[in-house]
């Protein structure tokens, strides 16, 4: 088969013969349809997220689109290096395969469910959040969380704040579903202040910047809520911003925070496919929002060069 192979940590894959799959006991053979480009398919094809354990070659791909060879219309997700979805086939583990309803086409599935299924996990397993909760949505402005914002409205949140930099997407996040929107660009102390305008009683904190913008947010909620002893919980789900922060002992003192972390490891295989079941049944009627462009298979050398605005998923079709 042909596949997007990676040969060296730091360059394009290219595409090339690759080995067939062999599934074994307990996978399928799935001919793929779409995969998505995501941040989490660069930094494994880089050799740079937590997982990677440094094998070459590979082919990225975390998640897609594909067929079973009985013709049923799959998403399946948590594929491991080197055996990704970028390429004609993959072998699947059958419990890790979700059936898909109509509705939706191949090319949004794969590009909107990886960034809805960070958001996804956040809110109903990491947080559990309830109807009427606040939440504050830091790194809105991305694909991921942009998802964040739309899925906390969907789950009946009662306030929603969208905390990013890029001016464009912000401006777009009220027509998602964003009750407030705070700018992450202005200078600390305009941030801090807006934050504690807007979000100081939040409930749940999707986190997808860490870093910076992560202390100075800390700082200003802590300062600001209503009570101190009621419950913030917050969930750490990309570090965009930074891999770390300095966390004052203090604010865990004089504030409840509840900080967890959301990704793979911290949701097991089981929840994790009950979460894309879920997920998945909601898409052809949740209205989530997501731009992709699409390239074919071949072209995967020039898709991981191309520059793609704020809120668009590459989308590649073998």
């Amino acid at each position: 088969m042909y596949a997007a192979v990676v040969t060296a940590f730091g360059q394009p894959p290219r595409y090339q013969p690759f080995p067939d799959p062999s599934p074994a006991d307990g996978e399928k053979l799935i001919r793929v349809l779409a995969a998505g480009l995501h941040p989490r398919v660069r930094s494994g094809a880089a050799g740079t997220h937590y997982t990677s354990d440094n094998t070459l070659p590979l082919v990225p791909g975390f998640d897609g689109v594909g067929l079973t060879e009985d013709g049923t219309r799959v998403f399946f997700g948590g594929l491991k290096a080197p055996n990704g979805s970028m390429a004609e086939y993959v072998a699947v583990p059958a419990d890790a395969l979700v059936e898909l309803p109509d509705g939706v086409d191949d090319a949004t599935v794969a590009g909107a469910m990886n960034p809805a299924m960070s958001a996804w996990l956040a809110l109903t397993r990491r947080t559990r959040l309830k109807p009427g909760e606040n939440v504050l949505v830091l790194g809105a402005t991305g694909n991921a969380g942009q998802m964040a914002v739309q899925l906390a409205r969907l789950l009946g949140a009662k306030t929603v704040t969208a905390a990013g930099r890029d001016p464009q997407a912000l401006a777009k996040l009220p027509g998602m579903g964003a009750d407030h929107t705070v700018s992450l660009a202005a200078d600390d102390d305009t941030v801090a202040r807006r934050l504690a305008e807007t979000a100081a009683d939040a409930d749940v904190v999707v986190d997808y910047l860490w870093g910076h913008p992560t202390e100075t947010a800390l700082a200003a909620l802590a300062a600001a809520r209503t009570d101190a002893a009621h419950r913030l919980r917050w969930v750490h789900v990309g570090a965009m911003a930074g891999a770390s922060i300095t966390l004052p002992g203090a604010a865990l003192r004089k504030t409840n925070i509840d900080f967890r972390g959301s990704g793979q490891g911290s949701v097991s295989p089981a929840d994790m496919h009950t979460a894309h079941k879920d997920l998945a049944a909601r898409l052809p009627t949740a209205g989530l929002t997501i731009d992709t462009v699409t390239l074919p298979l071949s072209e995967a050398e020039t898709a991981w060069a191309a520059a793609t605005p704020t809120g668009t998923r590459m989308v590649l079709l073998p």
